[in-house]
């Protein structure tokens, strides 16, 4: 038999789930402010209208140093989820995923794959440029993604929104 649908625990895990998440948003850019950063905004928004609570949001440059920091603070300050957007691609200057993976103690390879998969039927071989990854710091759930508003968007409304209260309770249940 072939499930089409969600599983029936998924969603009772859905139901029993504690609103609203406590949530990060951190964009990593060279070249974005706080009033041009349209990825953050998608992001905020997307979150809010599901829910969640913004607990901390910046936009810092790709230094990977700087986005350690800046993730511990997170973590520190209580977010149960991190959102990053920016710095995943292969330029010289992209180092996110670097910092990031260096702090995660469980992967979950599958949302990057995932991503990629939806971002392929959107845009062809260049999604395979991609490093978008997600995992667990501690008591926090971090999700990588490309600084584009369209992978911003994809990766939100596909993939992180509508698992996260799912994802956050099997991240914090015995």
């Amino acid at each position: 038999m072939v499930m089409t649908g969600p599983h029936p625990h998924t969603e009772q895990v859905r139901a029993q789930a504690t609103h609203p998440i406590r949530c990060g948003i951190l964009t990593i850019s060279d070249t974005r402010t706080v009033e041009t950063d349209t990825s953050g905004a998608e992001i905020r928004a997307a979150l809010e209208q599901a829910g969640h609570s913004i607990v901390r949001y910046e936009v810092i440059r790709d230094e990977p140093e700087q986005i350690v920091a800046m993730v511990r603070e997170y973590a520190a300050a209580g977010c149960q989820v991190i959102i990053t957007s920016g710095g995943t691609g292969i330029a010289r200057r992209d180092g996110t995923i670097e910092a990031i993976d260096a702090l995660l103690q469980k992967r979950l390879p599958g949302f990057g794959e995932l991503f990629r998969m939806l971002s392929y039927a959107d845009i062809g071989p260049a999604a395979m440029l991609s490093r978008a990854v997600a995992g667990v710091y501690q008591a926090t759930l971090i999700f990588c993604l490309p600084g584009s508003r369209g992978a911003v968007q994809l990766g939100m409304e596909k993939l992180i929104v509508p698992e996260l209260t799912h994802l956050v309770w099997e991240m914090t249940r015995q």
